[in-house]
């Protein structure tokens, strides 16, 4: 029986199911549990916030989000973000999914890593940030009581040192390119101009989270 929390649990579809399938036996188990986190704390903050959204789509962008850092779908030039995204486009293609639909999951996906912006947007866009945000970030962390967070974890476990583990996934997965991390260039306008800026650093964020290891 598919884990319920507060209501929300993965999708009971044929699609949903050949997703699950295809993103565990393709990413590791790191980012297969990480991505089925992201979506159960997208969905909980959507009911949270009393936002209506497709919760196969949802669970769609949760699970291919990071498919951009596997050997299989990283592509030589693209930001990682982008191969994931293309390769939901093209599962969601051979299914005969809406354009429209297609359109969306690619959007999620394509600005999970860019905050500011997906919060604006639609609700699919805005709740697979939103999730990605609470498991790596720890972001609105005390906005999920403890027996959701805790139930999430243990029906998807995070690694004993996750946030050393998910930053040597990122590493690993984009070394190979580091001309797409060209990034917000507003930081460094900032950083040319203003000899006091201090650059906000991810890596920082992440291991000074409120999440334990």
């Amino acid at each position: 029986m598919a884990l319920d929390i507060a209501g929300v649990r993965i999708p009971d579809s044929k699609l949903a199911r050949e997703v699950t399938e295809l993103v565990r036996d393709t990413e590791s188990p790191l980012l297969f549990h990480h991505s089925s986190r992201v979506y159960y704390f997208g969905a909980l903050a959507g009911k949270r916030r009393g936002l209506s959204f497709d919760a196969e789509l949802l669970y769609t962008g949760a699970m291919f989000h990071d498919m951009g850092l596997t050997h299989k779908h990283a592509s030589q030039h693209d930001r990682f973000e982008v191969d994931g995204a293309n390769a939901a486009r093209d599962f969601l293609r051979r299914h005969g999914i809406a354009q429209s639909d297609i359109d969306l999951v690619w959007t999620a996906i394509a600005l999970h890593t860019t905050p500011g912006i997906p919060q604006y947007m639609h609700p699919v866009v805005a709740l697979l940030t939103a999730g990605v945000e609470m498991d790596v970030l720890g972001l609105a962390y005390s906005e999920y009581g403890n027996a959701e967070r805790d139930a999430v974890v243990h029906a998807h476990p995070r690694t004993p040192h996750f946030k050393d583990d998910i930053i040597q996934a990122f590493y690993d997965g984009i070394k190979h390119k580091p001309e797409t991390t060209f990034g917000n260039v507003k930081a460094d306008v900032l950083a040319d101009k203003d000899a006091h800026f201090h650059r906000g650093n991810f890596c920082s964020v992440i291991r000074h989270s409120p999440w334990k290891g």
